[in-house]
């Protein structure tokens, strides 16, 4: 009982504490490749009671070395073994800026639930099933910390005529051609990195963890908090 009692508390914390990361890590980019992720899962990682951090590390898998953050890019690196999940990724409407779950998650084939915000409460649903998992409860964690970082990079979320900003040429710092998506995904990131970071990823994390518990800290208390359900949390 005890344990089927920390998986619960657990799934729901992590997504709590992962939503807190990725909106504090705004003011630098919304990103997400593999060192966005891994920020976001860090910094949750800190904010995890010491029961949800437990009951994440049994989860994990033995290549991880016991940290979150290892395994949050899994989702993209496993693509090609899931390609079914691909829809998973994001939640694209048809233009007029606003998301209706019935309308707009599904697939290319129609079929529902398909997007990232079906994604995070069907992964968050199987980690709360601790009585009968109907998917591996590892692949559950690995999907969901993923995806709760892909939902807050704008254009995962964005429009279905440009798809997700895809088809948008822009021109970066350095006049490189490439596309607004790409530049979210992984160019903003970069250049924070370089231009206030040192091109050091862990002290990037560590200013934005220091930052929640201190600049952003009465911030934080309400993004955890989640107050405007219907605008501002993956529910159906």
């Amino acid at each position: 009982m005890a344990a089927r009692r920390a998986a619960r508390n657990m799934g729901l914390r992590l997504v709590q504490v992962l939503l807190v990361a990725v909106v504090a890590r705004a003011p630098a980019a919304h990103a997400w490749r593999k060192e966005g992720h891994y920020m976001v899962c860090k910094i949750a990682e800190s904010f995890l009671t010491s029961e949800a951090s437990a009951a994440v590390t049994r989860l994990l898998p033995g290549w991880a070395g016991g940290e979150l953050a290892a395994t949050c890019s899994w989702a993209d690196d496993e693509r090609r073994r899931y390609p079914w999940s691909g829809a998973l990724h994001f939640a694209d409407t048809p233009g007029d800026c606003q998301f209706f779950y019935d309308r707009d998650c599904h697939n290319t084939k129609g079929e529902k639930d398909m997007c990232v915000v079906g994604g995070i409460n069907n992964y968050t649903a199987a980690l709360m099933n601790t009585s009968a998992p109907l998917v591996d409860p590892t692949v559950s964690l690995m999907f969901l910390a993923h995806f709760v970082g892909d939902i807050h990079q704008p254009l995962h979320c964005g429009n279905t005529v440009d798809f997700g900003g895809n088809t948008i040429i822009v021109h970066w710092y350095n006049a490189t051609t490439t596309n607004l998506h790409r530049v979210w995904d992984l160019d903003i990131i970069e250049k924070a990195m370089k231009d206030f970071y040192n091109d050091d990823l862990s002290i990037m994390t560590h200013v934005i963890m220091q930052n929640i518990t201190e600049a952003w800290s009465e911030d934080e208390r309400e993004w955890e908090a989640c107050s405007s359900r219907a605008k501002t949390c993956a529910d159906k």
